[in-house]
């Protein structure tokens, strides 16, 4: 297979997993896909971004303060809003996304214990072994982000070409205290979202798929 090809595969073959089987990713693995990473190009080489890791023990007390959180509703304290209106062009795909979600799992618009079920395991990462949190330099304002989401693609496709699945996860950037009281963050850092990483499970929630906008429906016609 030709370098295209492969890379063509993993783009297309990446999906955001869902359930994730307990075996621990081996630390060398973890370090070998974050060093790739560290590859990603980013505004004036500035690599405006941090990245906390934690596995084990650590992984657990971060899932059960999250949850404790999600549990009590309590106030996000998050860096950035993640609770906001979507624009009037994009909901119906996130819409698409959230609603075809829960048919494929059985889960009806009117079940609300179901659908916060199946929402607080976002904050269980999903069973994933590990999680990442991803943070990024204010003083980079908007390109800080942008760098940030360049170094979280090198990221997840680094971990699918090594067998591992992944989801990033925008709900995790609701509450910042958790990461923030297990690791030495700068003060000028802000945490945008986490990642569940680990070996994916035969669950059936991982066989959905929301599929994407095709190229020409991107794309912008000259004037």
């Amino acid at each position: 297979m030709t370098a295209a090809a492969s890379l063509s595969a993993l783009l297309r073959d990446r999906r955001s997993v869902r359930d994730f089987r307990p075996d621990p990713v081996p630390a060398q693995t973890l370090e070998a896909i974050v060093a790739d990473a560290c590859a990603s190009p980013s505004w004036s080489n500035t690599q405006p971004y941090r990245l906390a890791v934690a596995s084990g023990e650590l992984r657990d007390r971060l899932s059960r303060e999250y949850c404790e959180a999600f549990d009590a509703d309590r106030e996000p304290d998050g860096d950035f809003e993640t609770g906001f209106p979507y624009p009037a062009d994009l909901l119906p795909r996130r819409r698409a996304t959230g609603f075809g979600l829960y048919r494929h799992l059985g889960i009806a618009r009117e079940d609300l214990a179901a659908r916060k079920r199946q929402m607080r395991r976002n904050f269980e990462f999903f069973g994933a072994p590990t999680v990442m949190f991803l943070f990024v330099h204010r003083g980079l304002r908007e390109f800080a982000v942008l760098d940030a989401g360049i170094f979280l693609q090198s990221l997840m496709l680094s971990a699918q070409a090594r067998g591992l699945a992944t989801c990033a996860q925008g709900a995790l950037a609701s509450w910042a205290g958790p990461p923030r009281r297990a690791f030495d963050v700068p003060e000028d850092y802000k945490l945008v979202c986490g990642l569940s990483i680990g070996f994916a499970s035969q669950d059936p929630v991982n066989a959905f798929d929301p599929g994407r906008v095709p190229a020409a429906g991107l794309l912008l016609a000259p004037r």
